[in-house]
């Protein structure tokens, strides 16, 4: 009997295995009734959570019933036999059409389980979290292959009796439903990629590429480029010249998530800070002399600005403008602010990154701003040539450093070893694995009191040129 409200529940027995078969086959009919009602609600909160409850109920009472079954007729006088023989062969189809429709249930649940759980892993902040997240999505396909071969046996037990019957086919569809689910579940774990997916659409951050390629060179993560971009060939060249060939695999669905790629760098860095740097310098900046192409247009630039002279110590003012967290953007009035600081320490003021919004250069700082997009930094070595940019600058022109709010385009410029302060309003879980490990390397946390820390490491920069 049942209550609105409330699952299904045996009435008038003790709820033991001495129960009579009848009873518990139709508590599990009715627990399976309940949990298809709930079929077009379980996005609502604690639905499903109910849902699979039935359905562990409804299995549990069919298998129960199916114990019971036999003892019942191991119990059954010869004379009684006969008569109980009909009443029995109807329980047991009962209990045998319950469980497969319940299993082809449970491995449909399965199927969304696993498939929610695998996005869950894919985005997971660090590889234990991502192996734990698939680890537990293997489990639970274990258990739609597991309901999957338990609903097939009660469709084939159910065929063998009566292959005519209603009853008989909805358990063979029931059982290939199982079957179905089971099989996509698998395929969900077949289809995990291993690797990071070096992005080259638009609307991913450019500055991403710089921690896929290092992982790759300091740890051997395997490495997918999206095709058929813009910017694909590009990036292909990067990796190709960065002698990370034999990392680049065809790309697929289900890959790593690229934020598990900063803490892969940084545990290199922690072991071997100095031989870290040393092999992504030489992986990405290459041992030929920056071409004439970048050198020359950094000079031009700086002597329009005149600000080319190396004894004139610069430091880099990055410019964040994006629509992604649009909070964490810039704002002119803390950019005025730092212009004024790095020149009352006697540094110059570089700005680059993504163009001023009212287009106003404060005045003293030179505007370098969108340099990425001149014809120079776009051609097919353009990942290396926007770092040899920064190199150059630092090589022949003074730049001791770079300070700016958290933008993935510091952080080439970062792990080739120029020192970095990046601003924040909350401490960065994700980059703040590099704080302490890649050298040069702060978190400055707009608190009060950041400016005057600010000014501090900027002095430091200057008296150690």
């Amino acid at each position: 009997m049942m209550t609105e409200g409330t699952e299904p529940v045996c009435t008038g027995v003790a709820a033991d295995e001495t129960l009579a078969a009848q009873h518990l086959e139709r508590d599990a009919a009715s627990s399976l009734d309940a949990a298809l009602a709930l079929a077009t609600t379980l996005h609502t909160p604690g639905q499903r959570e109910r849902y699979r409850r039935l359905l562990e109920r409804a299995i549990e009472q069919a298998d129960r019933a199916l114990a019971a079954v036999e003892q019942e007729r191991g119990a059954l006088q010869e004379h009684e036999l006969a008569a109980g023989r009909e009443r029995i062969l109807a329980t047991r189809m009962g209990a045998r059409s319950t469980l497969a429709r319940a299993h082809a249930a449970r491995a449909e649940d399965a199927l969304h389980g696993a498939g929610q759980l695998s996005l869950s892993a894919q985005r997971a902040p660090t590889r234990e979290a991502c192996d734990d997240g698939w680890r537990r999505a293997e489990a639970i396909a274990a258990g739609a292959e597991a309901s999957a071969r338990a609903a097939a046996i009660s469709a084939t037990e159910l065929e063998a009796g009566s292959p005519r019957s209603k009853v008989a086919r909805a358990a063979h569809a029931a059982a290939h439903k199982a079957e179905v689910a089971a099989r996509a579940a698998r395929r969900i774990l077949d289809e995990r990629n291993h690797a990071y997916t070096f992005h080259t659409d638009n609307g991913f951050s450019f500055g991403e590429g710089w921690y896929v390629a290092a992982a790759a060179v300091l740890e051997g993560a395997a490495i997918q480029v999206e095709p058929g971009k813009t910017g694909t060939p590009q990036a292909e060249a990067f990796l190709r010249d960065a002698g990370l060939r034999d990392r680049l695999q065809p790309y697929r669905s289900r890959p790593r998530a690229v934020k598990q790629t900063t803490e892969i760098v940084a545990r290199a860095f922690k072991a071997e800070p100095s031989s870290a740097q040393r092999r992504l310098r030489a992986a990405f900046l290459g041992d030929a002399p920056i071409p004439e192409s970048v050198t020359g247009w950094v000079d031009r630039r700086l002597a329009e600005a005149r600000a080319g002279e190396p004894c004139r110590r610069k430091v880099l003012l990055w410019i964040r403008e994006g629509l992604h967290h649009p909070h964490r953007n810039t704002t002119l009035a803390e950019l005025r602010e730092l212009t004024a600081l790095v020149q009352r320490t006697g540094l110059v003021p570089v700005l680059t990154g993504d163009a001023l919004r009212d287009g106003q250069v404060p005045e003293g700082a030179v505007d370098m701003t969108l340099f990425w997009k001149d014809p120079t930094f776009r051609q097919l070595d353009m990942r290396r040539a926007q770092l040899q940019f920064f190199e150059h600058l630092r090589r022949a022109h003074g730049l001791v450093g770079q300070l700016g709010v958290t933008t993935a385009g510091m952080d080439g410029p970062a792990l080739m070893g120029l020192p970095t302060m990046y601003l924040t309003d909350a401490p960065n879980v994700r980059m703040r694995e590099w704080v302490g490990a890649v050298p040069g390397y702060q978190e400055i946390v707009r608190e009060t009191g950041y400016l005057e820390r600010v000014r501090r490491v900027l002095l430091e920069w200057a008296a150690a040129s």
